[in-house]
């Protein structure tokens, strides 16, 4: 990637340069210190205080520099208030038209600004961060603390930024005034939800969210899809974004999301029974299930790669396997073959086509509406994975046409053949190719992973101490990579090429937050794979009750992500709800074990809930930190962020899923502890690399 330093200089305002961060100065700065450390020239109290000195300096030209241009702003804005008084006593649609572009034009100017702010807030954080690398200590935390709690802090003034903040309210608020609403009296504070259609106002607003720190719903759940975006977009990025998004196309991704989600999880409390009925044992159903999954790890590549020349085509694909798949899923009955069953598994999982959902979100959704995009992805999972186990415990029906039978074995995977082929024929009549950029344009842009709040990421840090924790590993390649020069090597700014090269880019605290998405994945993959199996023999369960405890998992998903996305995290550091949540998972497994007999109801529903709750808490979590952590050379190209953790979370299933049918030749009485136990062994060793991670970072 390209040095923060040379985009820094790249991107600056000329007339306001001198006012910028001067980010180079400070890190040449911190590699002297260390030379003379080394040389036994200076002590440790001096370097802190001296830096110290440099970053209060630094801090407070860019302070008087914004309240410099907070009191031109107001000054602006006082007149054409004036102005607009006036034409209050004698209407001219013409003035007010002229007096409408000039709030706009302040608008524009304000957007400068706000940028001037978050590149000032992303140089600070990264100085900071490579100073602590540096020297092993912890400096950031002392300076944030000490400089953004103290009465006159100038810190404080860059990051909460008040005044610019009022501004924004007043450019709103008149432009509200201003625009015809048809004889309403209403203002926007009497319904701050009214929506305003002024694009400047929608820039700015999207801004301040850049520049802000606050955590929501709809944050947490974009970053739970894992869809990236580059540290700094320009403006030209959400005009080419603009140009490229079709509404219908965007709708037609998340229906393939859901779908998928459906078609996975539909089997999951008929696949025992089905194996039966074709002669293999009931435990086979964890290689019934997993051989979707394993056919995804290798769909999930060709079609990352395939979304780099089109959208459509892979999407058509995807439909046509899936449609083939499901058939011989259900034919599979009639043919008395297990053969024809696992390969029709196989074939759904070669049109997993999640990457292409995924890259179109990325690439083609304009950054103002990215997050909602990928909330809706999140959602469409969540929704799919909840409505597959229902939609099987409403499938209790026997009877044969022309000689293919129709039951609670089949009709899932008849049903879904006729869903995906409804889902063929509106994608063709309605899914709009966007043009695809040549891959020399596309490469500073942005190509597979995140969102709008990775920006936020980027910038919040210095308000608390989640800065040392969130942000830390953000774009050290690129740091590290320009110590001797100011620009990176070309090779450096490259995306991977392959997995390995792709592996190579993690730093420790992404593997970490890689073997924790393993863990939750195995663990879950093994509650939902095996409960068809245990709860009819431990408890007599028909179909019927294990599709609506399983429904009733699935649908805890988004009320959790509801209240962790909007009060949770806003209470605790993401890093603390991480442990936490991998603790609780660690109790539900516990819990979990037939330790007494007979083994109740009670106590696997309840355990079986408090674990995937907690899993759903931490995936959530985990998936929000590592788009943070991720190097940002893993945000495009074929090889991307989110590719890895898919390829991650899919081969957890796989294992869990024959570890399973590895355990059923043990007999049924022993599959729940047997299984159990790598979920354990997995879970505790998660929880020492996540503390481990914690006592390196501090």
């Amino acid at each position: 990637m390209v040095a923060f330093g040379k985009k820094l200089k790249e991107r600056q305002i000329q007339e306001w340069q001198g006012y910028y961060i001067n980010y180079k100065l400070m890190k040449k700065r911190v590699k002297q210190y260390a030379g003379q450390i080394e040389a036994g020239a200076l002590d440790r109290r001096h370097v802190l205080k001296d830096f110290s000195r440099m970053l209060d300096i630094q801090i407070e030209k860019i302070v008087l520099f914004l309240l410099e241009q907070q009191g031109l702003f107001a000054r602006r804005i006082e007149q054409l208030n004036e102005q607009q008084e006036a034409l209050q006593e004698e209407p001219d649609i013409s003035k007010i038209s002229e007096l409408r572009e000039a709030y706009r034009e302040v608008g524009r100017d304000l957007l400068k600004l706000l940028f001037f702010v978050e590149m000032n807030g992303i140089g600070l954080r990264k100085i900071l961060k490579k100073f602590d690398k540096r020297f092993g200590y912890k400096f950031t935390d002392y300076y944030v603390k000490t400089r953004a709690n103290h009465p006159y802090s100038q810190l404080q003034q860059v990051f909460k930024h008040v005044g610019l903040g009022a501004v924004v309210g007043a450019i709103s608020r008149n432009l509200a005034d201003l625009q015809d609403r048809q004889g309403s009296y209403l203002s926007i504070y009497d319904e701050p939800a009214l929506p305003l259609q002024d694009p400047v106002v929608d820039s700015l607003k999207a801004a301040v969210d850049r520049v802000t720190y606050s955590t929501n719903f709809l944050d947490f759940l974009g970053q739970h899809a894992l869809i990236m975006h580059e540290e700094l977009p320009s403006p030209v990025e959400e005009h080419v974004d603009d140009q490229r998004y079709h509404f219908m196309s965007l709708l037609l991704n998340l229906a393939n999301t859901f779908l998928y989600m459906v078609n996975t999880y539909i089997i999951v409390p008929t696949a025992d029974d089905y194996s039966m009925s074709l002669g293999a044992a009931a435990t086979v159903c964890g290689i019934v299930i997993g051989a979707m999954a394993v056919a995804q790890i290798f769909s999930s590549v060709y079609f990352s790669a395939w979304s780099n020349k089109s959208y459509f085509r892979p999407l058509v694909f995807s439909s046509i396997v899936l449609f083939i798949g499901n058939a011989m899923y259900a034919m599979a009955y009639d043919l008395n073959s297990i053969s024809i069953l696992l390969l029709g598994r196989v074939f759904c999982g070669l049109g997993s086509a999640r990457a292409v959902n995924r890259r179109y979100i990325s690439d083609c959704v304009p950054l103002k509406i990215r997050m909602q995009a990928s909330a809706g992805f999140v959602s469409a999972s969540a929704l799919g994975m909840a409505c597959g186990p229902a939609l099987a415990g409403l499938l209790q029906t026997n009877f044969k046409i022309f000689n293919i039978t129709f039951n609670q074995d089949t009709l899932p995977g008849w049903v879904m053949t006729v869903a995906w082929l409804m889902y063929l024929v509106w994608l063709w009549i309605s899914f709009r190719e966007p043009a695809h950029e040549t891959e020399v344009n596309h490469a500073p842009t942005q190509s597979s992973a995140e969102n709008d709040k990775l920006e936020k990421g980027l910038v919040q840090p210095l308000l608390t101490s989640k800065e040392h924790e969130q942000g830390d590993e953000q774009g050290d390649d690129g740091d590290q990579e320009c110590d001797a020069s100011e620009e990176a090597p070309e090779e450096s700014r490259l995306a991977a090429n392959s997995l390995g090269s792709a592996y190579r880019l993690l730093t420790p605290s992404v593997k970490v937050q890689l073997l924790i998405y393993f863990m939750l994945k195995y663990a879950m993959e093994i509650l939902l794979s095996e409960s068809s199996v245990v709860t009819t023999y431990y408890f007599g369960w028909t179909t019927s009750t294990v599709s609506i405890f399983l429904a009733c998992l699935g649908l805890t998903v988004l009320p959790i992500n509801i209240v962790v996305g909007s009060y949770i995290s806003n209470m605790y550091e993401d890093r603390q709800i991480l442990l936490a949540s991998e603790i609780v998972v660690l109790l539900g497994i516990l819990f979990s074990f037939q330790f007494i007999v007979p083994y109740s109801v009670p106590q696997y529903v309840c355990s079986g809930l408090v674990m995937f709750v907690a899993a759903e808490v931490l995936e959530g979590v985990n998936l929000s930190l590592l788009s943070r952590v991720m190097s940002s050379r893993l945000s495009r190209g074929t090889y991307n962020g989110g590719l890895l953790s898919t390829e991650a979370g899919t081969l957890a299933r796989v294992i869990a899923d024959a570890t399973i049918t590895l355990a059923g030749y043990l007999g049924e009485s022993r599959l729940l502890n047997i299984t159990l136990i790598p979920s354990l062994v997995i879970c505790i060793a998660s929880i020492v690399a996540t503390c481990c991670t914690y006592n390196s970072l501090y």
